[in-house]
């Protein structure tokens, strides 16, 4: 008897790692139901398109990727359509309304059910976007198909966020917080090292905030001690932390477990205190700093990344100019840094300050951004003739001869090799900086 033919779905993934993880777990469920990934979505019984709505640019790119899939639709009525993530979250009922070709439009509460929701839109239209109860929450077990393909590992520790900052969509598209059961996260460590990972990173909207929502958790530290203690881990990494939830265990974590990477993302936003207020981030700039220097004592080495909003709603020039003296004072390594984009249903967009003049925030992004490339340019520079050890990753996207590999401190590093190393950690001498990476050759 033939076996039967696979079917095919197509996933289309914009925003955060989140996102990714969460396609990731979309596609493990599928495949107890025969779908098989394709990356064609002309051949695809079914396209997903998993959105994000954090700032405006993502959702117009949603649209425009939407287009022709939606004509095609409506020209050969295939394939059939799902809107996944915040953007059907936030604009579910309306995107539902407006385009009659959709057959799913679900929010991230409607993953784990995503078997049963893609099986009912065959036969009917389904809108799915209320939360689930917070006790009632199930994060998705079944691993990922193509683990094993890589060494790099995301594993989500918690979902949503009880932080209300003023500019920020996510605690009204990813709702209350939700810790993972620290078993969970164990299990699901140890099926990814068992397909060959070795590079994790756990991952959350608030990821240091872990436990903090019921007392039948471990701290975030001990979390991080016991995923350590996981011998094929070899790195471990986490994202994204608030700078109010990095307590000094956290911090001494550095110090304690040599297997966490000595790297960090810890979003800043402004280096003014009245924006900060204004933003509703919780913290000060002294708070800031102050992390900052316990995180160098406990890792020298640490490299800092970190977020920057330009153009926040009553910004003046001195908040501007003291967010460029945080970044020449802590000398981040990299940084992302956007406009402030308005989301429809937050705080910020009540606030009545006049506008800053778009050409005015545009120029205040580029002199940040410069600034920002003359550290990053500047700390490169200074791993030249350092030795780091490199956990090679997969060849050169340039050059099939040469191998990329990240440093502890999540430095890229390429290098003249053979693909034997990829999965090992091997010392490599830095022998020229580039702008966003690093070249090197084994020492």
């Amino acid at each position: 008897m033939a076996s039967q033919a696979p079917r095919r779905v197509f996933i289309k993934t914009f925003g955060c790692q989140m996102n990714v993880y969460d396609s990731g777990k979309m596609l493990a469920l599928l495949a107890l139901d025969g779908f098989e990934a394709t990356d064609n979505w002309r051949e695809a019984e079914w396209v997903i398109v998993n959105t994000c709505s954090v700032r405006e640019k993502p959702q117009l790119k949603v649209a425009s990727f939407l287009g022709p899939i939606l004509a095609r639709k409506r020209d050969k009525g295939r394939p059939l359509v799902a809107v996944a993530g915040c953007v059907a979250q936030h604009d579910g009922a309306e995107m539902f309304r407006r385009n009659k070709e959709l057959d799913l439009v679900f929010g991230p509460d409607g993953i784990p059910r995503v078997r049963e929701l893609v099986a009912t839109a065959v036969h009917r239209r389904v809108l799915d976007n209320h939360f689930l109860e917070v006790a009632d929450y199930p994060f998705v077990q079944e691993l990922v198909p193509s683990a094993g393909q890589e060494i790099n590992a995301l594993v989500t520790i918690q979902k949503g966020c009880d932080n209300h900052c003023t500019y920020c969509i996510v605690p009204s598209t990813r709702g209350a917080q939700v810790s993972r059961p620290a078993s969970q996260i164990l299990e699901e460590v140890r099926g990814l090292a068992a397909r060959g990972m070795r590079d994790f990173t756990l991952i959350g909207q608030n990821v240091n905030a872990y436990g903090t929502d019921s007392n039948q958790h471990p701290s975030f530290a001990e979390l991080l001690c016991q995923v350590c203690e996981i011998p094929e881990v070899w790195r471990l990494r986490f994202t994204t932390s608030h700078p109010r939830d990095m307590g000094s265990d956290v911090i001494a974590a550095w110090a304690a477990l040599p297997k966490l990477a000595s790297h960090l993302h810890l979003p800043v936003q402004a280096g003014s205190d009245r924006l900060l207020r204004r933003m509703g981030r919780q913290y000060t700039r002294a708070h800031y700093l102050e992390v900052v220097r316990g995180l160098r004592a406990a890792r020298p080495d640490i490299m800092l990344t970190t977020d920057f909003i330009v153009g926040f709603p009553g910004e003046t020039r001195e908040d501007f100019e003291q967010s460029l003296s945080l970044i020449e004072e802590v000398r981040f390594d990299a940084a992302f840094s956007f406009k402030y984009s308005p989301r429809p249903g937050t705080a910020a967009i009540r606030l009545k300050d006049p506008e800053l003049p778009p050409e005015e925030a545009s120029a205040r992004l580029s002199e940040l951004q410069q600034l920002l490339s003359r550290l990053q340019r500047e700390s490169n520079e200074a791993c030249v003739g350092r030795v780091f050890d490199v956990l090679v990753e997969r060849p050169s996207r340039h050059d099939p001869e040469h191998f990329m590999g990240r440093s502890s401190c999540f430095r890229a590093v390429n290098f003249p090799g053979e693909p034997s190393l990829i999965g090992t950690i091997v010392p490599i001498r830095i022998t020229r900086a580039h702008p966003h990476s690093l070249q090197g050759e084994l020492a």
